[in-house]
């Protein structure tokens, strides 16, 4: 293969290697209709985009960037007679490489949140970064030679080699990916950010295949941008059962805002000498299910906080070396007390 072709291979393949590795109710989701991507002023959030981790690592976590507002603005691929207005001086026997970003053909530019890595490979065959921008649309200034140029946005990326020249060229790099939003609710209340976190799997959770997740922990409100495809997300309302997983699909340039709805409750569990009475502290609890099966355990104090799925329970209290059980039921959206008395 040539020098180029060869070049861009082997970056593909490394950062590949780089980007790896980032059950209780069935689907209960609403999908709004796609709007665009939202906006924001430059400077007013997080525009980190993830990076490529180690092999193995945990994928990466929210906050996920958001995009600037489009461009109307469309630039074409191919060489210029010119540098680009305001860029940067080119000195001789140099060639100067302006770069921008779209949704794709005839879609609008994107004006933020791009991560742009030029790599060139070494005589030991490994690629080398030799340039690296997060502007919207950087001018690159280079020696003539075979160059791979891979931009990231969010969670989708595009890479190309090219062969710059001692001139200017201009190339567009089009980037299929699309905004997607996710919120918890119960019945018609929201469930606040702190209590509720999203898992983000590439393609529908009824089809085989990997299911290492490509960003955990999302919060409430954060836009993640990925490829335009299908994805499947688990939704974890508190940290014992309360999980559901949807599946939803992702439009080039438009932001899914997705509503998850939960059939859970918050359970306050007590260990009382009588009804009514105050909680005995020092109490370990653990929740069962009526078969069992242990759904939370090893819960200390004497106000416990467990979310649970709707649903039949039994729990067991263990204090001063006596324990006790009892049997409650979870209501989808009634938040209560359970007493059990230590009798």
């Amino acid at each position: 293969m040539g020098g180029g072709a060869q070049l861009l291979w082997v970056v593909g393949v490394w950062l590949a290697a780089m980007s790896a590795a980032a059950y209780a109710q069935s689907f209960d989701g609403v999908l709004r209709p796609p709007s665009d991507v939202p906006s924001m002023v430059p400077g007013s959030g997080p525009t980190l985009a993830p990076s490529p981790a180690a092999p193995n690592s945990a994928a990466p976590k929210g906050p996920m960037l958001q995009s600037l507002p489009p461009s109307s603005a469309q630039l074409h691929s191919g060489p210029a007679a010119a540098p680009m207005p305001g860029g940067p001086a080119v000195p001789a026997g140099q060639g100067a490489l302006a770069v921008s970003a779209r949704f794709g053909r005839d879609l609008p530019a994107i004006n933020g949140g791009l991560h742009w890595r030029v790599y060139r490979t070494e005589q030991n065959g490994i690629p080398r970064i030799v340039k690296e921008e997060k502007g919207p649309t950087p001018t690159f200034v280079l020696p003539p030679g075979a160059y791979v140029v891979n931009v990231g946005f969010g969670l989708a990326s595009v890479t190309k080699a090219l062969q710059l020249r001692a001139e200017t060229m201009r190339d567009v790099f089009e980037i299929p990916a699309g905004g997607l939003r996710i919120e918890g609710r119960v019945g018609d209340a929201k469930i606040p950010p702190g209590q509720i976190s999203f898992d983000l799997y590439k393609g529908s959770q009824f089809e085989p295949g990997d299911k290492r997740p490509i960003a955990t922990a999302i919060m409430t409100g954060d836009v993640v941008l990925v490829p335009e495809g299908t994805y499947h997300i688990v939704s974890n309302y508190g940290d014992a059962n309360a999980t559901v997983r949807s599946d939803i699909r992702v439009q080039v340039g438009k932001l899914t805002d997705t509503q998850i709805n939960h059939r859970a409750a918050i359970i306050t569990l007590k260990l009382v000498n009588e009804r009514g009475g105050e909680a005995r502290a020092n109490t370990q609890w653990s929740v069962l299910t009526p078969g069992g099966d242990v759904i939370k355990e090893s819960i200390v104090g004497a106000f416990p906080r467990v979310i649970l799925a709707e649903g039949e329970y039994r729990t067991i209290a263990r204090n001063d070396g006596k324990s006790y059980e009892g049997n409650f039921r979870v209501v989808n959206g009634v938040d209560r007390e359970v007493e059990i008395v230590a009798r």
